[in-house]
Formats: structure tokens, sequence, C-alpha cells
């Protein structure tokens, strides 16, 4: 005798229901979710500055004496030409 189709809806349920409640608690939510929630705060850095692509043409020999300069320091190229700027900036205020 075969099965109407509600019967085998049901009895799939039931298989379903059998597995969800012996499959026990993930640790996301059991006592792993502390551990989860330390670690995320723990990978949390500061959040660093936004930083925006500028383009600009600059002379060839004046490049590569920024280069040159930009070659030991920590930061490169970006950095010296963030410091030329910021003091560029200052002086003409004055």
């Amino acid at each position: 005798m075969s099965l109407k189709k509600t019967d085998m809806v049901k009895n799939l349920a039931k298989k379903l229901d059998g597995r969800m409640k012996t499959a026990g608690v993930p640790q996301r939510f059991a006592q792993g979710s502390a551990k989860v929630a330390a670690k995320r705060a723990s990978e949390q850095a500061p959040p660093a500055v936004k930083l925006v692509p500028v383009a600009c043409r600059l002379p060839a020999d004046l490049l590569g004496q920024v280069r040159e300069r930009a070659v030991g320091r920590e930061g490169g190229i970006n950095a010296i030409v963030a410091e030329a700027l910021a003091q560029w900036l200052k002086a003409d205020k004055a």
C-alpha cells in the first residue's frame, strides 16, 4: 500500500524534527559565543586614516628627488608628499 502525499510530508517533518532535537546547540549560540565576541573585539584595529587618491603631474627631476627621500622613510612617497603639503598649508596661513 502506498502512502498519501500528506503522510509522506508528515513523516519527513517528523524526521527533521528529530534531527533538530538531537543536534545540539551550535557553538556560536552556546558558551562558545563569548569566545567569538572576545575574538572579534581583539581583532578590531583602531580605525585607519582615510586615504584619498590624488593624481598630479610632476617634473621628472622633482619626482626623482622625492623618491630618493622616500626610500629610507616609513610610509614612502605618500608620507613625504603628505608632510610637504601640510608644511606648505601651514606656511600659507601665516
